[in-house]
């Protein structure tokens, strides 16, 4: 390593912790360096442990956050200058100045007192470091405007995670999630959405499990049962006023769920679908069979999922005595044309962050027009065409989803949007195309939590 002179004051850079441009007072009375951080809070298990925190790297501008984690070395009990002595957490990092680069020990505390927002220490001053008392920035400036550019994003390393996954299930689909996420280093979290309660106020909202107040995570992935779309999407709109990057939000999920406003999305993204009729009143329907055509009709509840609550209804006489049953038991329900072409198979478009990722064509059960895989159908791997896979996107993306099952049938006017799954399985899917659909959604989990560019101040 090449001989370099320290002043009193230089800019360095912490690129293990995503920090291109920071002040830090040289002291040589103080062992460890120091880091101002805020937010601090321990994560992983007991023989990896790792610790998350936030910076403000840039004195005076608290809007400029930088979330940052790193394996957990030490606890210290640290005493500064004026005497006052502090447990304190200890981090391994590197420090780059000038083009070199070498590992030093860092303790996370809290400096918003002080005009630098990192101290460095001894241990950080190797034998080819000289110290000039006198001066101040002997080496190369740097500057806080690479917080203000996309630099800030391509200087953020790839970090370990902290993630919940809300689900009430241990399935195929949350194991995935857990074990995918592990073996990229990040810590994954299985929380029930119902043992979830809020405290909701403007100052600091939280979200509290088991008597305790949930950490910050740095993103939550909703796998939430239809039985409880409404606590479930509440609870996902509570960690969205906390600033935590959901895969899902909690508009398109909600949305998503009630099929007739699903529907009356997709009808004004003139997406296309089956031919789709509703009405509440029992007068109405002769004219609402008449709406959708003729016989054979599909009569379908707005609460079903996985094939449960449709029926197929082959003639007007069938589809008028189901309709007076649904309404005798008071439930809401759609009328839908009854694409005959598709012959009881339909396609699962697997989309993530506005992309197919894969596509598996499903089969009915033998004499089961409803091709789910949870009633018995097969599927295998399939290619969609270019207009079946930019209808998957499109629909996808009316409903803000960064996941996204959409079901599709093949007719003789074009794809034709089936349904919109906010929380679609991956046992199926993964199975039948070998494609690692979860490595996917980490992909992009990963790159949207990287940091955003700041605004410039006024002068």
């Amino acid at each position: 390593m090449n001989a370099l002179t320290f002043g009193w004051e230089e800019w360095v850079s912490l690129p293990d912790l995503g920090l291109p441009a920071i002040k830090a007072k040289v002291d040589t009375g103080a062992r460890t360096s120091a880091l101002h951080a805020h937010d601090i809070e321990t994560f992983g298990s007991s023989a990896k442990p790792k610790v998350r925190f936030n910076v403000h790297p840039i004195p005076g501008r608290e809007d400029i956050s930088i979330t940052c984690s790193a394996p957990l070395i030490d606890r210290r009990e640290v005493t500064s200058s004026n005497g006052e002595s502090e447990q304190r957490l200890v981090i391994g990092s590197t420090l780059e100045v000038a083009g070199e680069r070498w590992p030093i020990e860092i303790t996370l505390t809290n400096r918003a007192s002080m005009n630098s927002r990192m101290l460095l220490g001894r241990q950080a001053l190797g034998d080819n470091i000289i110290i000039s008392a006198t001066e101040r920035r002997l080496q190369p400036d740097l500057s806080y405007d690479v917080y203000h550019s996309a630099k800030v994003r391509h200087a953020a390393p790839r970090r370990a995670l902290r993630i919940a996954v809300l689900s009430r299930e241990d399935n195929y689909s949350t194991r995935r999630l857990v074990e995918a996420g592990e073996e990229r280093g990040h810590t994954v979290e299985v929380i029930d959405t119902t043992r979830c309660y809020m405290a909701i106020n403007a100052l600091a909202p939280e979200v509290h499990y088991d008597g305790k107040r949930l950490p910050r995570y740095d993103a939550v992935i909703p796998r939430i049962g239809a039985s409880i779309t409404a606590y479930g999407t509440a609870v996902i709109r509570q960690f969205e006023t906390i600033g935590t990057y959901s895969v899902n939000g909690s508009a398109g999920i909600t949305a998503s769920r009630d099929k007739l406003h699903a529907h009356q999305i997709l009808a004004s993204k003139k997406i296309g679908m089956p031919t789709t009729a509703f009405a509440a009143s029992p007068k109405d329907t002769s004219n609402l069979m008449a709406l959708v055509g003729t016989a054979p009709l599909i009569v379908k509840l707005l609460e079903s999922t996985q094939g449960k609550g449709v029926v197929l209804a082959e003639t007007k006489k069938a589809a008028e005595s189901v309709i007076d049953a649904f309404r005798g038991l008071k439930a809401n329900f759609l009328v839908q044309d009854f694409v005959k072409e598709a012959a009881g198979e339909d396609i699962r478009c697997l989309v993530v962050a506005g992309k197919v990722v894969a596509a598996m064509k499903r089969t009915g059960a033998e004499g089961d027009f409803r091709s789910n895989l949870h009633r018995g159908g097969s599927a295998k791997v399939v290619r969609i065409s270019k207009e079946e896979r930019d209808t998957a996107v499109r629909a996808a993306r009316a409903f803000g989803l960064g996941k996204a099952g959409v079901d599709l049938l093949r007719s003789e006017t074009g794809p034709k949007v089936l349904e919109v799954n906010s929380s679609p399985g991956f046992e199926g899917i993964e199975k039948a195309t070998g494609k690692d659909i979860v490595g996917k959604i980490y992909d992009e989990i990963e790159a949207r939590v990287k940091p955003q560019p700041s605004r410039r101040r006024k002068s």
